[in-house]
């Protein structure tokens, strides 16, 4: 790779989502037998705690399948910024970024077709 690309500004694994097919049951398996505690985005629970990394459930996914496909999403300085940075390294953008809440949201695809998602804070705060 060329000295000259931009910095992609990866920082972390934020979400790790997972398709439920009864939202209320998982939320008890995590809450009850699991003991995580609450994510939050804001003011609305967005899913359990796993140390830094929050589990995501996702009841509006296809069903959960024999080869289990959670979505990692990382936390990056500024997902615009990323985007292009990807971009100018020749990588599939999958998901064009765009604000969800107080989020930028896009993601990209690995040498492989994996997608992998990436945000950031739309206001400048903490993602």
């Amino acid at each position: 790779m060329s000295d000259n690309l931009p910095p992609l500004g990866i920082q972390r694994v934020k979400v790790v989502a997972v398709s439920v097919t009864e939202l209320e049951r998982a939320n008890r398996f995590y809450r009850e037998i699991l003991g995580l505690e609450p994510a939050f985005e804001g003011a609305e629970q967005v899913g359990w705690q796993l140390g830094q990394v929050i589990l995501m459930l996702k009841p509006d996914w296809a069903a959960p399948t024999e080869q289990p496909n959670p979505r990692v999403t990382l936390a990056t300085e500024h997902a615009p910024a990323t985007q292009e940075a990807l971009r100018a390294r020749g990588v599939t953008i999958a998901n064009e970024v765009q604000v969800y809440g107080d989020f930028y949201v896009g993601s990209f695809l690995d040498s492989e077709g994996n997608k992998f998602w990436f945000c950031s804070p739309a206001n400048g705060g903490r993602s």
